[in-house]
């Protein structure tokens, strides 16, 4: 039996804008401010305080673009 109201899966992963997130102004998660933390170290920068989920996602960006990793 298939559910007809059930969606298909986002073909990107359900990649959305930081800025559209519904928790996008809660604090970063465990994982982002220690990936943040080893970006920053590696590139030489500092993390600001007090930045948002979506602010560090924004940052993580800029830092693999900078360290050469990700995606």
């Amino acid at each position: 039996m298939t559910d007809r109201n059930r969606q298909a899966p986002d073909p990107q992963g359900a990649l959305k804008d930081p800025d559209e997130w519904v928790t996008g102004d809660e604090p970063p998660t465990a994982a982002q401010e220690s990936y943040l933390h080893t970006l920053a170290r590696e590139a030489g920068e500092e993390v600001p305080d007090g930045l948002t989920k979506a602010e560090a996602s924004r940052r993580i960006d800029e830092l693999q673009a900078e360290t050469g990793r990700g995606r």
